[in-house]
């Protein structure tokens, strides 16, 4: 038996872990105290992870479907069939017609982030797209053209902050999203215990709320509404202190003059006299911060919100200061080195909608126009990268059966889920205890910096082959095998570019994290990362500005075009109230400690105790339309309509409803035993494509109108 350190890669947390091993076995997991970021915290999807090593519905070598069900091939043969399928398809009708999508969990894997950039890369495609156009894509552009560089995200300095603004997010929950901030609720008591508050502003009365000296409603779709009168309220009151490499703060107060609270709050649903006074505190207090998460991001002005809150903090002197917004100094800095582009934004658009790309990803939502619409650049190939669209995506029972009618499709996922089964190979990586480990973006995010490298805990099967085996086995055959001629190969070969991106292939993860540390920080390698198995303190977050800009001359410009561009029609906003009509509901999501996304239903200790698939409602809409706790009702939207039973609760603002994401799995060909279980419908499946954020076109998944009925 023995006692092994690591860390928890399933969410953004990276929560430090102690591990018990005996006989290649997980036999007990704790949470690590001495882990510098973390302190002990543990959630109950870390002690899962041997649940997911074990599972028998995990796939552990290559399949290929037939027509008389899955067949098991060797890796040979599955690497063939997939080069095969997206040459042929590339040659036949050119490179945009193979799509890419990436899930989540790529940006939780050091292999994939290492090689299997380089592998999509090769592809040459246009239809790139991945779960940002479904998250962050908001925070990402307001990033760049703020600070310069889509990873330039300040961070809230929540250990020394004196007040704490958190809109349309739930780290109670989430232990922090774009804000690695693991032991959350301890940071909270901190909080308190110096004098600080903690204010929430949500539809619902989230876990976070539970915990906050104050929790306001708001009216799903509005929080821009609310962030541009905070703004108004101090520019109006001289309260500003706006640091000297700041432009714009005097053109920033003349375009918020007609956002008073007085004429925002019958539309954001909170009192004129609480958002003076909660403007006035955060301008007050000693230091503040400002967050705004998944609630803010995925609504109809999501930019327009990340780049709202970005000016609170810095108007209020609050970036680039000890308790305020600041960026982190990683000890490998993505975006400082290079090794993460700055980011471009309407370089080209998409095909069908002409909707704007960022970063060479075009928006998810436009995914099933560029596969179903005929065409030059149509989409007949798709690989997908550890992800599962017809659950994640608006639209996804139209998704469903775009992805049944491709001509190939490769996925690389351990499970058979509803966008896998329609695949034509699929290949499984090991999984999270079978492979080294290094947090190379969430480092990025983190509320303090710290290092720390984690060993493979298990070893894994002989024949079975790590993420970045993987890409990197395809990557040299589909640059072999691309040329049509043996010249045309050799050319290639030779190529200086080549051989180095050759050379960069075969290199391990491990050996190029070592490289890394070691150009980056004198000290640090992933020699000296091992003797400090439970993490290297690189100390608090500190202020750098304007020294760690990315902007060509250094300086911050408030006003953006794109951004200033919506203002009129937020103006429109506060006469409408975004009041739906014919009695229906604004729906918004909401996600859950024991779940990920749309996996992790396959977990029992994870999906015990009472189900949590339900959609929430106020009991006063409930009664006003008849409809009795428990029930079953139907969820109609324009995209859709979903069975679901009600709960009834004062957790959630009249005229709003919440249903979780994730589910569905109650598709046929899902062969995941225990998922089966969970049931529940899919969201997505009521959320529409045809609608996006006006700015950056990411998916809006909050303040969905729909009608309730029973059924």
């Amino acid at each position: 038996m023995t006692v092994r350190h690591g860390s928890c890669n399933l969410c953004e947390a990276i929560c430090g872990l102690e591990f018990t091993v005996e006989n290649n076995a997980v036999t007990s997991i704790r949470g690590d105290k001495k882990d510098p970021l973390s302190r002990g915290h543990i959630c109950p999807k870390a002690l899962s992870l041997p649940d997911l090593h074990l599972d028998p519905d995990r796939l552990s070598t290559p399949i290929r479907r037939t027509e008389s069900g899955w067949e098991a091939i060797e890796w040979d043969e599955a690497y063939e069939l997939v080069v095969e399928g997206l040459i042929s398809t590339r040659k036949k009708y050119g490179s945009n017609a193979v799509g890419v999508y990436q899930g989540n969990p790529n940006v939780h894997s050091l292999g994939a982030m290492t090689h299997g950039v380089p592998f999509t890369s090769m592809l040459r495609t246009r239809n790139r797209y991945s779960a940002t156009s479904l998250d962050q894509l908001p925070h990402q552009l307001v990033n760049y053209l703020l600070y310069g560089h889509q990873l330039a995200l300040p961070i809230p300095d929540i250990d020394h902050t004196d007040f704490f603004l958190v809109l349309g997010g739930n780290p109670m929950a989430s232990n922090g999203s774009m804000m690695t901030v693991p032991d959350f609720a301890h940071r909270v008591r901190d909080l308190k215990a110096r004098g600080g508050k903690l204010i929430v502003v949500d539809p619902r009365r989230t876990e976070t709320a539970d915990v906050a000296d104050v929790h306001h409603f708001i009216r799903p779709g509005t929080d821009a509404l609310l962030l541009l009168a905070l703004i108004n309220v101090i520019v109006d009151s001289g309260s500003t202190r706006t640091a000297e490499y700041v432009d714009g703060a005097h053109d920033v107060a003349q375009l918020v003059s007609e956002f008073t609270p007085q004429a925002v709050a019958p539309a954001v649903g909170i009192s004129a006299e609480n958002i003076t006074s909660l403007a006035a505190d955060f301008a007050a207090a000693d230091s503040a911060v400002a967050y705004g998460r998944m609630g803010v991001s995925t609504q109809q002005f999501g930019s327009v919100c990340q780049w709202a809150i970005q000016v609170l903090n810095i108007l209020t002197g609050n970036l680039d200061r000890v308790g305020g917004a600041l960026l982190t100094d990683p000890a490998i800095d993505l975006a400082e080195k290079k090794i993460v582009g700055r980011g471009h934004f309407d370089k080209w658009r998409s095909r069908v909608r002409d909707l704007p790309e960022f970063a060479g990803e075009l928006p998810c939502s436009t995914l099933v126009d560029e596969m179903t619409t005929p065409g030059d650049g149509q989409i007949r190939a798709m690989a997908v990268f550890s992800g599962n669209p017809v659950l994640s995506m608006p639209g996804g029972e139209k998704l469903d059966r775009a992805f049944a009618n491709l001509d190939f499709m490769v996925s690389f996922d351990f499970y058979i889920n509803e966008t896998s089964r329609h695949a034509d190979v699929i290949l499984p990586p090991t999984m999270a205890l079978e492979r080294d480990h290094y947090d190379l973006v969430f480092q990025t995010f983190a509320v303090r910096n710290t290092a720390k490298f984690m060993p493979a805990i298990l070893e894994k099967k002989q024949d079975a082959k790590d993420d970045w085996e993987i890409f990197r086995d395809l990557a040299l055959r589909y640059r072999a095998r691309l040329s049509d001629s043996p010249i045309d190969r050799v050319r290639a070969r030779i190529r200086p570019k080549s051989l180095v991106a050759e050379a960069r292939l075969r290199l391990s993860p491990t050996r190029t994290i070592d490289l890394l540390l070691r150009s980056q920080r004198k000290g640090l390698s992933v020699a000296a990362l091992r003797r400090s198995p439970h993490g290297t303190d690189l100390g608090p977050l500190k202020p750098g500005l304007p020294k760690k800009l990315h902007t060509r001359d250094k300086r911050i410009h408030l006003v953006q075009d794109v951004i200033v561009g919506e203002l009129p029609a937020l103006h429109d906003l506060m006469t409408t109230a975004l009041a739906p009509t014919g009695g229906e509901l604004l729906m918004i999501g909401r996600r859950h400690l024991r779940s990920n996304n749309s996996w992790m239903h396959n977990s029992p200790r994870l999906t015990k105790g009472k189900p949590r698939h339900q959609l929430l409602a106020h009991p006063d809409d409930l009664f006003d339309r008849g409809i009795e706790d428990g029930s079953l009702v139907s969820v109609t939207s324009a995209a859709g309509s979903v069975r679901i039973e009600v709960q009834a609760t004062d957790r959630m603002m009249p005229g709003v409803v919440s249903m979780p994401h994730g589910f569905g799995h109650q598709r046929p060909g899902v062969e995941l035993s225990g998922a089966r279980a969970v049931v529940g419908p899919s969201a997505n499946d009521v959320t529409d494509p045809q609608r996006v954020d006006a700015v950056s076109a990411n998916a809006i998944l909050n303040g969905i109108p729909v009608s309730v009925k029973a059924v």
